[in-house]
């Protein structure tokens, strides 16, 4: 039956960035799926995700580690794998934005932002695909790893360059992770989300002529919200898409097409 093919039972996932916002949705809609999920903080314990999760009946585990560390990325992967005995599913949701104008721009907000965004997710992606293709035989599937990319994955935005740059990256990572491991078993994908109500996004929302200016663009009329994501995240997380290999997925509410 074709539903049961966007069933996570006994899967094991590690979603980064999963204290509020885009990450805990996704950790909570995997952990409704039926899977078990290891949720990451970059400074706090993601608690209250993790109650969610585990009143989901699954069972979770609350990391913390700054992404900024070269060195998080492995005890995160170790962490999760130590504790649950594997990992089926990594989400590299965790991300960070420093606004100012091009011209002014802080050599250290450009390194920190690339850091986190974008060499983080390799790091992770690294560890974790090495791990899923070490037990891709047979017929055991060998994982899915799904990246949170962007609209500016597209499109250059204004006073962000290293968020644009890094989100750019983050797509085209996801290619050329598809291309060389889509053949044994591990789809690696990401998601594109649009103008979403979260913390990232409060400036521009308490901004009266930046948000008007966002919702005349956005065909569907409001801000996107992060529960949003959850179907996405299940569907490039699940059997249901073994075929798909290397695609940004939008979800944007029609910015894009506009």
């Amino acid at each position: 039956m074709i539903l049961d093919r966007f069933r996570l039972d006994e899967r094991v996932a590690l979603v980064t960035g999963a204290s509020a916002g885009l990450g805990r949705a996704i950790a909570v809609a995997l952990a409704e799926a039926g899977a078990h999920v290891a949720c990451h903080g970059n400074t706090r314990a993601p608690d209250a995700t993790c109650e969610t999760v585990t009143g989901l009946g699954r069972r979770a585990l609350a990391l913390t580690g700054d992404l900024a560390e070269r060195e998080t990325p492995r005890a995160l992967v170790e962490e999760t794998v130590g504790r649950f005995g594997r990992l089926d599913i990594l989400v590299n949701n965790a991300g960070t934005i420093r606004r100012a104008p091009a011209a002014d721009y802080a050599e250290e907000d450009w390194a920190a932002v690339i850091e986190v965004n974008l060499s983080a997710v390799f790091r992770l992606s690294q560890l974790a695909g090495r791990h899923m293709l070490g037990r891709a035989e047979g017929e055991r599937p060998g994982g899915k790893i799904v990246n949170i990319a962007s609209l500016l994955s597209f499109q250059g935005g204004i006073t962000v360059p290293a968020y644009a740059a890094s989100k750019g990256g983050v797509a085209q990572l996801t290619k050329a992770l598809a291309n060389e491991w889509a053949g044994r078993r591990v789809n690696v994908n990401a998601i594109a989300p649009g103008y979403m109500r979260t913390d990232n996004t409060a400036a521009l929302r308490s901004d009266e002529t930046r948000n008007r200016q966002i919702l005349e663009r956005i065909p569907a009329g409001r801000w996107g919200e992060p529960e949003d994501l959850a179907g996405a995240a299940v569907f490039l997380s699940s059997p249901a898409s073994d075929y798909v290999n290397g695609h940004v997925l939008v979800v944007d509410g029609g910015w894009l097409g506009r």
